[in-house]
Order: structure tokens, then sequence, then C-alpha cells
């Protein structure tokens, strides 16, 4: 299988001197097109700093990063936006939705950046929210939704744009077991039927046991790397 991720000796230091701290100390992984992949780890533990180097939001002190076979060290800051507008979906912990806009105006909103024309954006969106379990709710502002339809709104805004990869950072952390639930089983699903990629950041028990792939993160290294039934989880 192709490697749609291919980090090669990753280092990120923040700061200089005295108060220089190594949030990634040297990580080197693949993960293949189609996978459902779980970064693991206890705070501190450089989650959250190497999703922000496979979006390119933050530059990699030494390392090479490629995201669809393209090396994200050689882009232009302009690049690296393209990059993330057309290759790269994000769902966060806090649904970022855009409050002043619609379920439907969030999901369209790449869309509309992209450049696709209306007639295509409406068939799109209106699948995506069909999919996502959100028919009937698309005039709704964010206000109007429970926690787990506004992350479902975030989940649709990630694959309406057909994104080679989607990078999910603690995705169930702010809803109640049962909502996380029903989410992974979405997200399952998108992976399943559509060879969707997600990559989640996750410190939820349940992400680390459904996910087909799980890296254990410690002191911004990689601890342990291979199936959730594999690895030791507990505490």
């Amino acid at each position: 299988m192709e490697a749609i991720l291919r980090l090669e000796n990753i280092k990120k230091t923040f700061g200089e001197g005295e108060v220089v701290v190594h949030a990634l100390r040297g990580v080197s992984l693949e993960i293949e097109k189609g996978s459902f992949a779980a970064l693991a780890g206890p705070s501190g533990s450089g989650k959250t700093t190497l999703l922000n180097v496979v979006s390119g939001l933050d530059r990699v002190t030494s390392g090479r990063v490629f995201v669809d076979g393209k090396e994200l060290s050689t882009m232009s800051a302009s690049a690296l936006s393209r990059l993330r507008l057309l290759s790269i979906g994000f769902v966060f912990q806090a649904y970022n939705l855009i409050p002043v806009l619609t379920a439907y105006e969030n999901a369209e909103y790449v869309l509309m950046l992209q450049g696709v024309a209306p007639a295509a954006r409406r068939q799109r969106v209106m699948e995506v929210l069909a999919q996502v379990g959100l028919t009937g709710l698309e005039k709704r502002f964010p206000r109007e939704l429970s926690g787990g339809q506004q992350q479902r709104v975030a989940i649709a805004r990630a694959i309406a744009a057909r994104p080679a990869l989607v990078l999910a950072d603690e995705p169930t952390a702010n809803v109640d077991s049962k909502t996380a639930e029903s989410l992974l089983d979405l997200m399952a699903r998108l992976n399943q039927e559509q060879g969707v990629t997600f990559v989640f950041s996750t410190h939820d028990r349940n992400v680390m046991r459904r996910a087909q792939r799980l890296i254990l993160l410690k002191d911004g290294m990689i601890d342990q790397n291979g199936t959730a039934q594999d690895l030791d989880t507990h505490p």
C-alpha cells in the first residue's frame, strides 16, 4: 500500500538556550492510505506537535515530512496553505465551526475556497450532510445544534473537500460516551466504505481500541507502534 504520510527522523524544538523544549525527538513513521490510525500518549508526549508538523502548521527543526508524496520542508507558506486546502481535512476538539454560518454553509466553506462550482458544491454538501446523519438540519446554526451534531458538521466539512488525509485532534473529547461511540462509528464507516484516511490524536481508550493502527508516544518519541490488540494501552 502507498504511504499517505511519511516522517523521517523528525525533530522539533521550541525556545532556545536553557529553555529549549524538545517536543519531538527523532520520530520516523509511515501511515498507509486508507488507514484508521491513532496517536496516543500522555500530555506533553508530542501528539499535537506531530499533527501540527504533519499539517505544515509547524516547520520541523530537522527531518523530512511527506504528505501524499509531497515534501513539506521544501514548500513555501502559500504552497503549504494550498496543500491544507486541497489535501488535508481537519476535525478539532472544539469543533471550530463558524458561528454565523449554518451547518450547510460550514460544510460548504472549504469547497467555496477551492472554487468548486455552485451546483457541484450543493450536490456534494447535501451528500456529506446525509452521510453524517444531518439531513433536515442544514439550516441550523452551531448554537442550535448539540455537541455531537456540531462535531458531525465538522466531519462533514472535513470530508466534503475529498482530502487525501483527515487529521482529527481529540474529536471525542467534548461529547458524552454514547455520542463519542456514534462519531467513531461514523468515521469508521467513512474509512471502510470510502477509504478516507484518518489520523487521530487522542486520550480516549475507545478511539485507541477502534484504531487499526496505534502509535504510542512518550517524551517526543515513539514508544510503541502496532495494533491496539498488540499493544498495552492500560494506564
